[in-house]
Parts: structure tokens; C-alpha cells; sequence
């Protein structure tokens, strides 16, 4: 046993000489992009206990949604984002050509920017109701999400917590299109397209339409964090998340 623990000192004591030399040849941001390696190594060797592994996956989780809900709700954070961006509701898709013919392009290009106002604004509020369900999580849902596809955790939250975002959205979404007066303009455009002789008038729930949008961009921009924290480790800003998620790479 001695003998074994002396090999194993003078093993560890030539890796460190080896390592120090090698860095004495480095510029100081090598040496330390080398150091802070080595500590990811010494704090991740250790597995995670099921407490630490939910508390670093809600964490990521909640990370992932501030990111997300903090980038669609700054100005033009879905008008400017082509994964995200609302358009003109598919199912009236004839309204829009059919204004755009009549010389009504500009009031239609005014109401999709509105549209996506609306989304802006509404998505202040999707925060703390992501986390609420983000919290509810059982232990078997942590691991399973941490041992799953780069979009588990998403997928997760769309099956488990849609129907109680878009109850608690929708009046959200439905004052912010007011507040920018989507809800107006799109009022004004339907009945233009209405007044047309020949045409099948038309009348969509405008605000079920902009709620289901904006949450699937929220979700878009969530999956795009989470694909993010478990790929690059350098998104794994905490002790806790490099630990938990170490787990996951092996």
C-alpha cells in the first residue's frame, strides 16, 4: 500500500512539474485558458448528487429562458428574427394579397410590425411563468432531460406547461396587441377586405393566433439556449452546471 501511494505522489508530482514547464512557454492567457481547464476537470470529477443535478438543470433551465425572454422582448426581438418573426395569419393569407393588390401594402406592413410589437411586449411576462413550471419538476424528469436529446428539456416544458402558458398569456398578448393597437389595425384591415364586393368576409381570433406565435418563438429562443449549455462548455458559467452537466458527456 506504501508502495502504491509513493508511485502515486511522484506520478502526480512529475504531471504537475510537466504541466508547469509546459507553461512556462505559453503567454498568459494560454496559461490561464490551461488552469481554468484543469479546475473544470477537478470540479466535475466528483458525480453529482440528485439534489445538485435538479438544482443545476433548473438553473440551466431558468438561464436559458432569461436568455431567451430577455432577446424576444427588446425592440424588434421578434420582428427582426426570421425564426421567430409573427406574419400576417396564414389562414386570411388571401386578405394580405388581396389588400396589397388594392395598394393596401403599407397598412399591412404596418399591422405585422405592430403584430410583433404585441409579441415583444407580452414576452416581459413569459418569465416567471416558464419558472414556475421549470420548479415543479420531479427528480425522474431532471434525469431524464439530462440524459435526453439537445432539446429535452424544451420539448419537456411545450408538453407539460402549453395549455397553462397560453391561459395565462393570452390576456397578456391581448392587452399588448391593444396597447400597440395591433388589435386596431387588424380590425381596420379585415373590415377594408370585408367591404370588397365578392369576397367571403372573414374574421379570425387574432389574438389566439398572436398567442400560440409568440410562444412558439419563446420556445424557439429557449431550445437554442439549451442546445447551447449542453454543447459549449463555456456556457456553463457556474461551478454547479459544469458539474452537473459533465454528467451528460460522459
Amino acid at each position: 500500500m506504501k508502495t502504491k501511494t509513493v508511485s502515486l505522489t511522484l506520478a502526480t508530482v512529475f504531471s504537475v512539474s510537466t504541466v508547469l514547464f509546459l507553461l512556462s512557454a505559453c503567454s498568459t492567457a494560454q496559461v490561464n485558458q490551461t488552469l481554468g481547464g484543469i479546475n473544470d476537470i477537478l470540479n466535475t470529477t466528483t458525480k453529482p448528487t440528485d439534489s445538485e443535478v435538479g438544482s443545476g438543470l433548473k438553473e440551466a433551465l431558468i438561464k436559458g429562458i432569461s436568455t431567451g425572454a430577455a432577446s424576444a422582448s427588446k425592440v424588434d426581438g421578434y420582428f427582426k428574427n426570421t425564426k421567430i418573426k409573427i406574419p400576417f395569419p396564414p389562414e386570411v393569407q388571401k386578405v394580405e394579397t388581396k389588400l396589397r393588390q388594392i395598394g393596401l401594402g403599407k397598412e399591412v406592413d404596418k399591422f405585422v410590425l405592430q403584430l410583433n410589437r404585441g409579441a415583444e411586449d407580452a414576452a416581459k411576462s413569459a418569465k416567471p411563468i416558464f419558472v414556475t413550471a421549470i420548479k415543479s419538476l420531479t427528480l425522474k424528469d431532471v434525469w431524464s432531460i439530462l440524459k435526453g436529446k439537445d432539446d429535452a428539456a424544451t420539448n419537456f416544458l411545450k408538453r407539460t406547461t402549453t395549455a397553462q402558458l397560453r391561459a395565462k398569456f393570452k390576456p397578456v398578448i391581448g392587452n399588448s396587441l391593444d396597447k400597440v393597437n395591433a388589435t386596431k389595425y387588424y380590425g381596420n384591415l379585415v373590415n377594408t377586405y370585408n367591404k370588397i364586393p365578392l369576397v367571403q368576409k372573414v374574421n379570425p381570433d387574432l389574438n389566439d393566433y398572436a398567442t400560440t406565435k409568440a410562444i412558439d418563438g419563446l420556445f424557439v429562443l429557449i431550445a437554442k439556449e439549451e442546445k447551447n449549455i449542453r454543447k459549449n462548455p463555456i456556457a456553463r458559467t457556474t461551478d454547479l452546471l459544469k458539474k452537473v452537466f459533465s454528467q451528460q458527456d460522459s
